[in-house]
């Protein structure tokens, strides 16, 4: 009989290529891994893995046994989501991920409407970064998170997740406003990378490299017909602004970045981007009762104003 914990180690070493990488992900050494990898081959009585070096890769039968591992995985969530909803009423930890600005403007709200409807589930916030949750679903780390996507950078499809919609932003160039031109009527209509092309000289404050939010602006540049110009890397967008007020620099800001008083120093211009936000999860977990709660009073919070 295969074993289920040896299986998940199969299965994140195809999606983060590496021994030392599954190791340090789920908290076990490098040769602890080898080991129970070891057990499973002898289990599957077949090689899954060719080692070239200090490098593995799966063999054709271990690639095909990741395939089997995720439905084997997929049909435990969905048990638990069934024994939950049999226990009724919702206690215990759940973990939550959830980008910074969507942690200010709404997850606080979810919050307290979760917290008055279910008082024994106790729900735990990390901060997490798009990019990031994937692995820290697959591992565990996370039961649901909050993930977006930009129009210039789609979200890659992930295996062994599932995603729901939840809303849709506008994306602004921020500016200052005593050195920007005044946006054109058409800045919305066929050229719409005529405004960011009058900032193509002009020092940009991006996310920083290996963020969603980073890739964006270049890629968004890029479309425009240049590369930006990099002078400060910035993950938080009040900071960003600020800085923008300042004098240092233009940038891309969400429509839920730029929440709260406008600031007379900063020029924004709506463009034809859009920033689409998701709740992410493994797949089978849909129907956990935990989970849906907290979607639910998520798209309770999300802002009325918000685009789409």
């Amino acid at each position: 009989m295969l074993d289920v914990r040896r299986l998940r180690l199969l299965r994140e070493l195809a999606r983060r290529g590496t021994i030392a990488a599954v190791a340090e992900a789920l908290a076990f050494s490098p040769s602890a891994v080898s080991q129970q990898l070891g057990v499973l081959e002898r289990e599957a009585c077949l090689p899954l893995l060719e080692r070239t070096g200090r490098r593995v890769r799966l063999t054709p039968a271990g690639e095909n046994l990741v395939r089997h591992a995720e439905a084997v995985l997929e049909r435990l969530e969905q048990a638990e989501a069934d024994l939950a909803e049999a226990r009724g009423g919702l206690a215990g930890a759940l973990r939550i991920g959830a980008f910074p600005t969507a942690t200010r403007a709404i997850v606080p709200a979810a919050l307290a409407a979760l917290a008055r409807r279910h008082p024994a589930l106790e729900p735990m916030v990390s901060e997490t970064d798009p990019a990031a949750v994937a692995h820290a679903l697959r591992a565990g780390d996370l039961d649901v998170a909050l993930v977006h996507e930009y129009d210039f950078v789609p979200a890659p499809q992930e295996p062994g997740l599932a995603t729901e919609p939840l809303f849709v932003e506008a994306m602004y160039l921020a500016a200052p406003a005593g050195e920007a031109p005044e946006p054109s009527e058409g800045s919305e209509g066929p050229d719409p990378g005529a405004a960011l092309r009058a900032h193509a000289r002009a020092p940009w404050i991006t996310a920083t490299p290996g963020t969603l939010c980073h890739a964006m602006t270049v890629r968004a540049c890029e479309a425009a017909g240049f590369s930006p110009r990099v002078r400060h890397q910035v993950d938080e967008f009040a900071t960003v602004l600020a800085l923008v007020a300042a004098g240092q620099g233009v940038a891309l800001v969400p429509q839920l970045g730029v929440t709260g008083p406008a600031d007379p120093a900063v020029r924004l211009t709506r463009l034809p981007v859009r920033r689409r936000t998701g709740l992410a999860f493994r797949s089978g977990a849909g129907a956990h009762p935990a989970v849906a709660a907290f979607g639910a009073a998520l798209r309770a919070a999300v802002p009325p104003d918000l685009a789409g």
